[in-house]
């Protein structure tokens, strides 16, 4: 592909065709850490340094610790920072927590980290006494228990969750300071559940039967309308996540998920789908979760997620320590299928660079990007754009103003930029 830009000075540094290898090669020797939270204070700098070789560290003069309390396993403590984070200013009662993206590696989100989103609290569901009602035009309605549920043919499949209000500051400033802040409402995992369309196929929907409605056990009896050929091609009804049954917050004892599309209609704690002849309009479809455009008319039913894509390192509330090579790194998706390219500028868009791609490269799944860069110390900014297999690209924030206006908070998928100060401190801007 030709999308490789010269390599010979890009502003803030550069990219060479042997970077990675130079990269490996010298961080053998010297550390090229992101992030001032991992180094010793002033308190504990001495007894660190104690500890550093040719010096035997303390933890090998006595017998390791056993089998840990609680039996559930835990990080270790000293990455006790590592955690969801709520709204700066939360409300009387907070519905979203934020994944630490920037403290993550490679695609799948830990189910302790991945982000919540829930309109009514999560409910304390027995799953003895839960049931799932198929109804409407259908030839045999089904009250399926989760015993009944689990008994049919399950797959697992790997992909990402966006919540469609992500990055939703963004579209008037730049209000977050972290990856997390800013973009946290994304999130990856491989889901195991019953292809809807086995169910479906057991009830018999009707020839009349085009859309579904969809509606959670929680106190806000969350709904949505589902097409059904959505339904029908890869939807999905999720009782596990990443190898252990769905946690509360995310829907225990089941969920429906809709790869994808917009994280609000995968229902969380699902007790009834309901086939019909057209979309029902609920009020998660009108008032809210609707795009209004500039002209005063909403776009209504934008379900899928277009692509896009954020550097996690080095990203905001980070500090590049020296100048050199670091490996620039950061996730991609789309709910269009795979990613194709991840572009990379260091010098605010004007030049980009084609960044490697880690595999598998899985479909409407996060995705790996990384590339090798010098810093030299100057001032930077750094920005990544995807592009998916349709050959849609990530556009600019003036772009997707242009086209959508500023009246709605849906959908902002507009590339991120990082500002790298001559001090190497990061943080968000509009470039």
């Amino acid at each position: 592909m030709a999308r490789s830009d010269p390599q010979n000075h890009a502003a803030g540094g550069d990219v060479e065709a042997s970077g990675r290898r130079q990269f490996l090669k010298r961080s053998a020797f010297a550390s090229a850490a992101i992030g001032a939270a991992t180094l010793p204070t002033a308190a504990n700098a001495a007894d660190a340094a104690a500890n550093l070789p040719p010096n035997v560290p303390e933890w090998m003069k006595a017998q390791g610790a056993g089998f840990l309390n609680p039996p559930y396993g835990q990080p270790s403590p000293f990455e006790k920072g590592v955690v969801r984070k709520l709204p700066d200013a939360p409300a009387a009662f907070p519905s979203a927590t934020r994944t630490p993206l920037q403290n993550l590696f490679g695609t799948i989100t830990p189910n302790g980290l991945f982000f919540e989103r829930h309109h009514g609290g999560v409910p304390a569901i027995n799953p003895d006494a839960h049931r799932l009602m198929v109804h409407g035009l259908v030839d045999r309605p089904l009250l399926l228990s989760m015993n009944d549920l689990m008994r049919y043919p399950s797959v697992s499949r790997v992909h990402y969750l966006e919540c469609s209000g992500n990055s939703a500051a963004e579209w008037f400033r730049p209000a977050g300071k972290t990856a997390q802040d800013i973009h946290g409402l994304v999130s990856c995992a491989e889901w195991t559940g019953v292809p809807l369309s086995i169910i479906l196929d057991e009830a018999g929907v009707k020839p009349e039967g085009k859309w579904l409605l969809a509606e959670g056990a929680d106190a806000a009896a969350m709904t949505r309308s589902v097409p059904l050929d959505k339904a029908m091609n890869d939807a999905l009804l999720v009782y596990a996540q990443n190898g252990e049954m769905l946690r509360p917050e995310q829907g225990y004892p089941v969920r429906l998920f809709l790869p994808g599309f917009e994280g609000n209609m995968s229902i969380k704690w699902l007790r009834r789908i309901k086939v019909g002849t057209a979309p029902f309009h609920t009020r998660e479809e009108t008032s809210k979760y609707s795009d209004l455009m500039p002209d005063g008319s909403a776009r209504q039913f934008t379900f899928v997620m277009d692509a896009k894509s954020v550097i996690t390192t080095p990203s905001g509330g980070q500090k590049l320590l020296q100048q050199g090579f670091h490996e620039i790194s950061g996730i991609a998706w789309t709910g269009s299928g795979r990613i194709r390219a991840v572009d990379v500028s260091v010098d605010g868009g004007r030049t980009w660079r084609e960044a490697t791609l880690q595999g598998p490269v899985q479909s409407m799944a996060l995705t790996r990007f990384r590339l090798p860069w010098r810093w030299n110390g100057e001032p930077a900014i750094l920005q990544s754009r995807a592009t998916d297999e349709t050959g849609y690209t990530q556009p600019t924030r003036s772009q997707l103003i242009a086209v959508r206006g500023q009246n709605s908070l849906y959908h902002y998928n507009a590339i991120q930029s990082w500002r790298v100060a001559a001090g190497g401190e990061v943080t968000n801007v509009h470039a």
